[in-house]
C-alpha cells in the first residue's frame, strides 16, 4: 500500500498544481456571479470601467489557464519516476520566440488603444462647469470645502467640513478640485470607479455623474504615513433639492459656530 501511494506520488502533485489554478478561476467566477466582487456601481461611466476590467481579466484569464493546464501536462507526464531518461536542453525555435514576443506587444497595443476613450473621459474632458467642491487630503484625514451662495471657492461665504462627510448631488455632473495640504494620497471612490493620486502643491480635477444615491466608502489608496488606515470617510449622494438643503444645513451651523466663537 505505501509504495503504491508512494509511486503515485508524482501523479498526485501534479494534480495538487493543477488544483491551484482551478480553484483560483472558481473562486473569481463564483465571486462575480454572486456578486460579491467588484462594489456596487453607482456611477454613469462605470459600465465602461467594468467592462474594461473584465475584458482583461478574461484576456489574461484564457492565457492563464491554458498556460497551467500545459504545465500541468508536463508535470504530469515527465515525473522523474517514470522517465529515467537524462534531460536534453534544447535551445528552441527561434521563429516560435519571435512569435510570442510579438503576440504580447500587439496585445498590450490593443488595450491601450480599446482604453483611449474611457482614459479621455476620465482624464481628460472635464465639464465646464463651478467646483462643486474642494477635497483636500491631509494626515490623516479629508476636508471637504463648498463654495457658497456666490458659486466661487476661497470666498467668505464657503462652507469648510473636516468631519470627513462628503456631500454630494446625484443625476447632474459634479466637478471636484483635489489638492494635497502636506504628502502624497490617493483619493479613491470604489462605487464610483474613480481614483486620484492627490499631489502637494498640485490642483487637480476629478469628475462623474452618480446615477443613484446613498452613502459610500472614501479610502486613500496611497501608503501616506502611520495613520493611513484610519483616513477614510463618506461620500453621501442625495437628491439635488436634498444636497441644496443640506448645504443650507451646513452653512448655519458653521454660521452657528461662529458666533459662539465670536462671544
Amino acid at each position: 500500500m505505501i509504495k503504491r501511494f508512494l509511486r503515485w506520488m508524482p501523479s498526485f502533485w501534479a494534480l495538487l498544481f493543477l488544483a491551484v489554478p482551478v480553484m483560483g478561476v472558481a473562486t473569481f467566477v463564483l465571486a462575480d456571479h454572486y456578486n460579491i466582487w467588484l462594489p456596487r456601481d453607482v456611477s454613469e461611466h462605470g459600465r465602461t470601467i467594468d467592462q474594461l476590467f473584465f475584458f482583461i481579466l478574461y484576456l489574461t484569464g484564457i492565457v492563464f489557464i491554458v498556460t497551467e493546464v500545459v504545465l500541468f501536462y508536463f508535470a504530469w507526464k515527465y515525473d522523474a519516476k517514470h522517465n529515467s531518461k537524462p534531460v536534453e536542453f534544447s535551445h528552441g525555435s527561434h521563429s516560435l520566440e519571435v512569435v510570442w514576443t510579438i503576440l504580447p506587444a500587439v496585445t498590450l497595443l490593443f488595450i491601450a488603444i480599446y482604453q483611449m476613450d474611457a482614459w479621455a473621459a476620465a482624464k481628460m474632458r472635464p465639464p465646464e462647469i463651478p467646483f462643486t467642491c474642494e477635497v483636500t487630503g491631509r494626515q490623516f484625514n479629508w476636508d471637504f470645502r463648498y463654495p457658497g451662495p456666490d458659486n466661487v471657492l476661497y470666498t467668505p461665504d464657503d462652507i469648510v467640513r473636516t468631519d470627513g462627510n462628503l456631500y454630494l448631488p446625484y443625476g447632474e455632473e459634479v466637478l471636484l478640485k483635489i489638492t494635497s495640504a502636506d504628502v502624497l494620497h490617493s483619493f479613491f471612490l470604489p462605487n464610483l470607479r474613480l481614483k486620484q493620486d492627490v499631489i502637494p502643491g498640485m490642483d487637480q480635477k476629478m469628475w462623474f455623474r452618480a446615477t443613484d444615491g446613498g452613502s459610500f466608502d472614501i479610502v486613500c489608496a496611497e501608503l501616506c504615513g502611520w495613520g493611513h488606515y484610519k483616513m477614510k470617510g463618506r461620500i453621501h449622494l442625495l437628491k439635488p433639492e436634498q444636497f441644496a438643503a443640506k448645504l443650507e444645513e451646513l452653512r448655519q451651523e458653521q454660521n452657528t459656530m461662529r458666533v459662539a466663537e465670536a462671544k
